[in-house]
């Protein structure tokens, strides 16, 4: 059980059940409190065993769970609650060092945070995504002999490949024009040379990840499109992660050892992976995990300052809703169309009632109840805050 807070009205505690697969979206304007509840589900999570917390943070908001949160001493001391740091296995990707400095490296380290880099295997692309990353059709000449020299590597050396070895393929490839061939080296050069993202040698990607720790993905490296390379760290682990826990799970019903966990995955700022009204690269992967994903034991927290901004399809499987202090017409809309039967009024009536930081409205499909709830502080610092 995740225990999230207090009944505004009652004062007796709020607990989320935690041991099966969860649909939670976090929501409200900024400076509401938002990031801050995700940080609260963070530490809980943490503390449970075999459960892998994976956090795509484009914000930097997370990597201070690491220290204690002594700025809310006297609120947690309140709350029968202590001070305490959370462990976070820190994933940039690319090279670290040239990412941030040695500096701030060194100076992260020194506050207890493991800071790794995160690449991803060029082999774990198919044909069609790298289709998407650079804007190519397979209509045209360029994305043709993109596409073939792919799909080519793929069935001599399954995914294990690197970008170097598309490159030489696309060389000695003599089916394409030798302007349509040069066009596409200078961008696969780009990739290799300038992304600093894909891996020379195959890894599989659960083993960068720590299950004693918050693992969190620092996206806020790279630059935010939706087909760009965020979105392509998204696609690739939720694509990889779904098909190893299907597997795991068929295991574990043999009663067969298996050594994937069940998997958390929370997503700040979620409306740039999983947008309304337009695709994506993570688009269909991330709505394949809310609604397939009960079985194999996958979960998922998204949070937005937006949630009108996301997908329909995947707030319609959110089956618990964390609403802060929303505003907009068009994202309390977003919400209203998330009431249920069970409910006395309109969600939009009860979020009204919303007006005090740190208060959100807690909607939970599964026990079929709202309530105003007082989200506890948090144990581990939060890196969210404004400047004053």
């Amino acid at each position: 059980m995740i225990f999230l807070g207090r009944n505004f009205e009652s004062e007796e505690p709020i607990y989320v059940e935690s041991n099966r697969s969860r649909a939670i979206l976090i929501c409200g304007k900024r400076g509401s409190g938002k990031s801050y509840t995700m940080g609260v589900f963070l530490e809980e999570l943490y503390s449970q065993e075999n459960t892998l917390v994976i956090v795509i943070d484009p914000l930097r908001n997370f990597y201070t769970m690491s220290r204690s949160n002594e700025d809310q001493y006297d609120d947690l001391y309140r709350w029968n609650l202590t001070p305490r740091g959370t462990p976070v296995r820190l994933l940039i990707p690319g090279d670290p060092i040239k990412r941030y400095g040695e500096k701030v490296i060194d100076a992260l380290r020194s506050q207890g945070v493991q800071v790794e880099s995160f690449r991803i295997n060029p082999g774990d692309l198919t044909p069609d995504t790298w289709l998407d990353l650079f804007n190519l059709s397979l209509t045209e000449p360029m994305g043709l002999a993109l596409y073939r020299s792919v799909s080519q590597l793929r069935h001599s050396q399954g995914v294990h490949f690197s970008l170097e070895d598309l490159i030489e393929k696309v060389k000695k490839s003599n089916r394409s024009k030798e302007t349509t061939t040069e066009a596409l080296l200078a961008r696969l050069e780009v990739a290799l040379d300038e992304w600093d993202l894909f891996s020379s040698y195959y890894k599989e990607v659960t083993e960068i990840f720590d299950v004693r720790a918050v693992n969190v993905i620092d996206v806020g490296v790279l630059g935010s499109s939706r087909f760009g390379l965020r979105n392509l760290i998204v696609l690739i682990l939720t694509q990889d992660l779904f098909r190893k826990r299907s597997q795991a799970r068929l295991q574990e019903e043999l009663g067969l050892p298996t050594a994937v966990p069940k998997v958390w995955l929370a997503i700040d700022e979620a409306q740039e992976f999983v947008p309304s009204g337009r695709s994506s690269l993570s688009k269909e992967s991330l709505i394949q995990w809310v609604k397939e994903g009960r079985q194999p034991g996958l979960s998922l927290i998204a949070a937005t300052q937006q949630p009108a901004a996301i997908d329909r399809e995947l707030l319609s499987q959110c089956d618990l809703v964390l609403a802060h202090k929303v505003t907009t017409s068009d994202d309390v809309d977003a919400l209203n169309r998330l009431s249920h039967n069970y409910m006395a009024s309109e969600l939009k009536q009860y979020l009204r009632q919303i007006d005090r930081r740190g208060e959100a409205l807690l909607v939970d499909d599964e026990e079929e109840s709202v309530k105003v709830v007082q989200v506890r502080p948090r144990r581990s610092r939060h890196g969210g805050a404004e400047i004053q």
